[in-house]
């Protein structure tokens, strides 16, 4: 058993859109250095989960949430909690790239700039350098930094903005969905960069693709209908399924 502090630890979370309870009851620990994938059918709450852990359904209005999302010990819905330094801290990757019309350079410099993460230009070269080397893009554009980022390929556009959430220096990485627009070769390179992320950062993946999650991921939990079915070990998930549901999920008898 790891003696480990979880990052996240979700008790008794529920999410409202209006009256509509949308996520009931969910409980998960999420530990460190590790990949967490969240799967099942389309609609089922994945996504909404994924954005509570960085407050990002806020900016739906008649949201709300009930229960406690623990950041290392701090519930992240305390009136107190300063979220632009919630969303640094958890940065999110969309299911389409969404690069700034701006240069390389600036897509990676624009988190620093705006936090005052880089006290000067070296600092800030280094910044963006480090950034795209981690992302696994350095070598694609170190030769042309000025050029602008909507001439990329889709899949060096993804590992774009995953520079760009490194860039502020993160404790999480939440993916939503962030292989689905691309090819499988794209996909395979978003792939590997995960593995290699995960040596520093905390990562949590939402997939429609159970074997990315079985690929990627140490731990896997089974979304359905708003709530959480099963949460388990990915290896122990996909060939000892505790509940009927995951069982007949991951087999494709349902879903």
């Amino acid at each position: 058993m790891s003696t480990e502090e979880p990052v996240f630890a979700i008790s008794n979370l529920d999410f409202y859109y209006g009256e509509k309870r949308a996520l009931s009851n969910i409980n998960m620990e999420i530990m460190p250095r590790k990949v967490t994938a969240l799967i099942g059918p389309s609609g089922c709450g994945k996504s909404t989960y994924l954005r509570c852990l960085n407050r990002m359904n806020d900016t739906i209005s008649g949201t709300h949430v009930e229960g406690e999302i623990r950041l290392y010990g701090e519930n992240i819905y305390a009136p107190s909690t300063d979220v632009v330094e919630l969303r640094q801290r958890v940065g999110m990757v969309f299911q389409t790239p969404n690069p700034f019309p701006q240069s390389i350079f600036d897509n990676v410099a624009f988190g620093p700039r705006v936090l005052g993460l880089s006290e000067n230009k070296i600092a800030l070269e280094e910044t963006v350098e480090q950034s795209l080397r981690k992302a696994a893009l350095w070598n694609d554009v170190k030769d042309d930094l000025k050029q602008g980022a909507m001439g990329l390929s889709l899949g060096q556009q993804q590992r774009l903005c995953i520079a760009r959430v490194i860039a502020v220096q993160p404790e999480v990485i939440l993916m939503d969905e962030s292989t689905s627009a691309l090819d499988p070769i794209a996909t395979g390179h978003i792939e590997d960069l995960i593995a290699e992320l995960k040596k520093e950062y905390t990562i949590i993946i939402v997939t429609h693709n159970m074997q990315q999650a079985a690929r990627v991921s140490d731990s896997t939990g089974l979304f359905w209908l708003g709530e959480l079915i099963e949460f388990a070990p990915t290896k122990e998930l996909f060939t000892r399924p505790k509940e009927e549901l995951t069982e007949a999920y991951i087999t494709g008898r349902m879903g």
